[in-house]
């Protein structure tokens, strides 16, 4: 292929041995064919038997050297006078090496005893002065990092690191979860504790700079490091690492070594394990990784070998069963074969009584394992299938250590019962389905009298086919007996989700259990064709709770009869509406989405403006009855003169966006302007031909007069049609001032 490329530069990167250029397709760089080929390689003899011209990257030099070392050691140490001495030749073993530096800098941040700044300068000049020509110093020298770490199980999690392949990036929560499943973190009452010390040792490690931070969620080795790591496991603790490489089939029985714990053959093209390749004694072989291979099937010995095994993750093949050998694994602690689509059952799982962990998640299992109700010791059990036909009564009461617990909120075949939930008592993970309001209810009363907080759930009453967005999230569809039965909520709830439930008339009033789900984060409501308002502002006279104090995010979409976000008497002036509604509520709301919502009018009041400063985007679509966004009442009006400008102040509004609006007229009143300088957009699609006006603006600080001032950032995009369409009174400058995009030109 590269002979047909023209003339082309080929550059390979990190190259460790001669590459037979030829043979892989690679034609040879010559004057006449106009190939170029640059490589980069830590050994010299590499260039030279390639035939390439030596270009040496000088290393630091000394005063580079210190600014890199001091920058990354800490204020603390840079300041102290008493170790400079010994700084300085720490630096200088180092020998100009920016990974080196780097890392080593790393090791000693914010360490301040000079014996130990001393034991490490020690322990680089003996371990750079035992390295032999065509040895790496860069890999010795960090090794003196790797000694640094003063827990034995924080070396094994580092070391763990170096199962995954070259330059792979791996998830933060995933890597702490395999260092649970290896026994590298000790065993605390919760699971989330032992979650937290991870992400403790995963911050030692970053600081240390043996790993990188790539972002808030994923790490990766570098290379250099990751090279010191496979040196490592090369003798003790002796791992077998092939993760990534392409291999088509097992290793060679040869390689399979008495001595071997860990082996990782991880995300390559292995598709068939042949008899003729089986490993014949793995006696300390306690972990085995083959996901990510296209494999189908596994022969009855190929377990046979391996009576210490505890780690088995075969997720993401496309093993169709398990051969029955895998019963015989009895030191076995974690299985893992998560989306395995093909797999359809699983052998008797009953002498695998060491068994902590089992995710089946994304197989096709439709009955659960037998022998699942002698595994006693199971902490992680995640189910979520759509294709199990039942969970049997009487399962989970006996899986009493279980913290996780998952099942597919969609399966009516799966639905729970509170009675076989309740003797789950350190259960802190769960995702669920009810058969009923009762049964839900039950749930909620006993975690509640038991005083057990879930630390993540997605709890679901009926159908749905919304997806979960935060941690704690509920889900209530088609309940039709909503006055009869209080619907109860677990603490803390973060995302909630109605659907279908015609005889509600308020999320929030005076008998509602939901005025006091303070940490409400996400609310949709949809296809409720009963609900009139979110919030009755009767409910505010009853409690001192403050409802949706911490809501972020509210849809609302196919909601017929709803007329308002707060529920006012007409008797009730707008100053006292605004004087019952609490300051908090609707305080942190960032984001509106009104959607088929006939009735409504207006979509927000002037005197609930107050409330929604920190509102950024409003979004308005097929509210067919919709005359204003913005408005304010006669009183309001009245009160203030006919003569005088009502501000609607949104300081932070970034968006506004209108679609099928055919009887919207104004965004704000006719006597009002709006003070939003961070107003970036509004856009106007579909049929919103009685709106006509663009509203006036005035700035936030300063004199500034409407129609002679637009929000910086702003862009109104819409069809050119309606945007010539547009009336500017008595002020056609104003439209001078603003920017306009139509709509086709995206």
């Amino acid at each position: 292929m590269l002979k047909r490329a023209g003339k082309h530069v080929l550059i390979l990167d990190d190259v460790w041995s001669e590459v037979p250029l030829e043979e892989i397709g690679i034609p040879k760089p010559s004057s006449s064919n106009g190939y170029k080929l640059v490589l980069t390689t830590r050994v010299e003899q590499v260039c030279k038997s390639m035939g390439c011209k030596v270009i040496k990257v000088k290393p630091l030099s000394e005063e580079e050297a210190l600014i890199l070392f001091l920058s990354e050691v800490g204020p603390n140490i840079v300041q102290n006078q008493t170790l400079m001495p010994t700084l300085k030749l720490v630096v200088n073993e180092c020998a100009g090496l920016p990974l080196t530096i780097v890392v080593i800098a790393g090791t000693l941040r914010g360490e301040d005893d000079p014996l130990i700044w001393k034991n490490t300068l020690r322990e680089l000049k003996e371990r750079i002065g035992k390295v032999k020509e065509g040895e790496d110093k860069v890999i010795e020298s960090l090794k003196v990092s790797f000694n640094h770490l003063k827990d034995e199980k924080m070396k094994h999690c580092f070391l763990h690191c170096a199962l995954y392949p070259e330059d792979f990036q791996i998830w933060k929560d995933r890597l702490i979860e395999c260092w649970i499943e290896e026994g590298f973190i000790d065993d605390m009452s919760t699971r989330q504790e032992m979650k937290d010390k991870g992400h403790v040792i995963l911050k030692k490690l970053e600081d240390n700079c043996l790993l990188e931070n790539v972002s808030s969620e994923r790490v990766k080795m570098h290379d250099a490091v990751r090279d010191m790591a496979l040196s490592i496991t090369r003798t003790n603790p002796r791992y077998m690492i092939q993760a990534g490489l392409q291999l088509e089939e097992l290793p060679e029985k040869e390689q399979w070594g008495l001595d071997i714990e860990k082996v990782s053959l991880m995300y390559n093209s292995i598709s068939e394990i042949s008899i003729d390749v089986l490993p014949t004694k793995c006696q300390l072989l306690t972990t085995l990784l083959l996901q990510g291979n296209p494999i189908k099937k596994i022969p009855y010995s190929f377990f046979i070998s391996m009576p210490c095994l505890c780690v088995l993750n075969l997720s993401f093949t496309k093993i169709e069963s398990l051969p029955n050998s895998i019963s015989e694994l009895k030191n076995l602690t974690t299985l893992l074969l998560r989306g395995c689509s093909e797999l359809r059952d699983l052998p008797c799982l009953s002498m695998l009584q060491e068994l902590k962990k089992l995710d089946l998640c994304g197989t096709k299992i439709e009955e659960v394992p037998v022998g699942m109700d002698m595994l006693i010791k199971l902490r992680y059990l995640d189910l979520p299938l759509l294709t199990l036909k039942e969970t049997p009564a009487g399962l989970l009461p006996k899986l009493i250590h279980l913290q996780h617990l998952g099942f597919h909120e969609n399966n009516e075949k799966t639905s729970l019962k509170a009675e076989e939930m309740e003797p789950l008592k350190k259960l802190e993970c769960f995702t669920g389905r009810f058969e009923d309001i009762n049964e839900f209810n039950k749930f909620i009363s006993s975690m509640q009298q038991s005083k057990k907080n879930l630390i993540k759930y997605s709890l679901q009453v009926g159908s749905s086919f919304m997806r979960a967005t935060r941690d704690k999230t509920l889900t209530i569809e088609g309940v039709q007996n909503w006055e009869g039965d209080l619907i109860m909520h677990p603490i803390e709830i973060q995302e909630l989700i109605i659907l279908k439930c015609d005889y509600l008339r308020s999320l929030v009033d005076d008998k509602s259990s939901f005025k006091n789900a303070i940490d409400l984060r996400v609310c949709w409501i949809w296809w409720c064709e009963g609900i009139e308002c979110v919030v009755s502002l009767f409910s505010f006279a009853s409690s001192s709770a403050h409802p949706f104090q911490s809501l972020e995010v509210l849809y609302l979409q196919y909601l017929p009869k709803l007329s308002a976000l707060i529920m006012k008497d007409e008797e009730i002036g707008s100053a006292t509406a605004s004087t019952l509604a609490p300051s908090a509520t609707f305080s942190h709301l960032k984001e509106i989405k009104i959607d088929s919502c006939s009735s409504m009018k207006t979509l927000l009041p002037h005197w609930l403006l107050p409330n929604l400063q920190n509102l950024e985007e409003i979004h308005v679509e097929a509210c067919r009855q919709l005359v204003e966004i913005l408005g304010a009442t006669t009183s309001e009006v009245e009160e203030k003169g006919s003569d005088a400008l009502i501000k609607f102040h949104l300081p932070k509004l970034r968006e506004l966006s209108f679609w099928e609006l055919p009887n919207l007229k104004s965004i704000c009143s006719k006597s009002g302007v709006m003070v939003c300088d961070s107003l970036q957009l509004i856009q106007v699609d579909g049929d919103c031909d009685k709106l006509k006006r663009i509203p006036p603006f005035v700035p936030l600080v300063g004199n500034g007069q409407p129609f002679a001032y637009a929000p910086p950032s702003l862009t109104i995009r819409s069809s050119t049609e309606w945007w010539e369409s547009l009336e500017w009174d008595d002020h056609p400058n104003f439209k001078n001032i603003l920017r306009f995009k139509p709509l086709e030109s995206f």
